[in-house]
Order: C-alpha cells, then structure tokens, then sequence
C-alpha cells in the first residue's frame, strides 16, 4: 500500500471525485471549457496528494499541498458557477460543495503540519 491510500484526506478526495466525474458524465450538455476543467483540476486534488506525499522534504510535500488546496478552491469556484447557470441541482452543490469543504479543511491541516515542523 503506498503512503497516500492511508490518509483520510485521500479517501474523502476519492469518494468526491467519483461523485463529480459520474456527474460530468451524466451532463453531456453542460459547456465544454465547464466539464473539461471541472474534471482536470478536481483529478488535480487527487494527483497533487498522491505527489506530495512522494516527495522527500517538508517544503515539496507542503507545495504540493497547498496546490492542491488551490484546486479544491478552483473546483468551489466552478460548482458556483454551475449553480448560476442552473446547470447543478441543490442537492448535487450542497453534496459536492461539503466534499470539498472537508478535503480543504484535512489539507489545511497537512499545510500546517508541514509548516510547525519547519519552524513556521
């Protein structure tokens, strides 16, 4: 098993993504640019964990970290978007939208971590 299937984090990431790719999928009319970018930045979250946890030192893993975060905030600002355009259900925000509040709160944690073991 390697060190990103254990964290929690990483689990909740996969259990979102799994939820906003069948919906992507399910919603062929929505914009092209949406559902393309949509798809690559949360898949972002889940490859720039899996990245981070690889690298050696407390500042490349923090880096990647907090790209990842940046992706979760990215996605918020797409589901938002989506909202908007009437082109996601309530139930599917609010779904979607609690996902990636936990996944930035667990990698806030991790960023913090890194950052007090640095000295920071």
């Amino acid at each position: 098993m390697f060190d990103f299937e254990k964290l929690d984090v990483y689990n909740e990431i996969r259990d979102v993504n799994r939820k906003v790719l069948a919906f992507l999928n399910e919603n062929k009319e929505m914009p092209d640019f949406i559902r393309k970018n949509f798809k690559n930045t949360t898949m972002e979250i889940q490859l720039d964990l899996a990245d981070g946890t690889s690298r050696m030192t407390r500042n490349e893993k923090r880096d990647k970290y907090t790209q990842a975060r940046a992706n979760v905030f990215i996605c918020v600002a797409i589901l938002q978007t989506l909202i908007d355009m009437n082109g996601i259900d309530k139930n599917n925000y609010e779904d979607f939208y609690g996902g990636y509040e936990r996944i930035s709160k667990m990698l806030l944690g991790m960023i913090r971590s890194a950052d007090s073991r640095n000295g920071n």
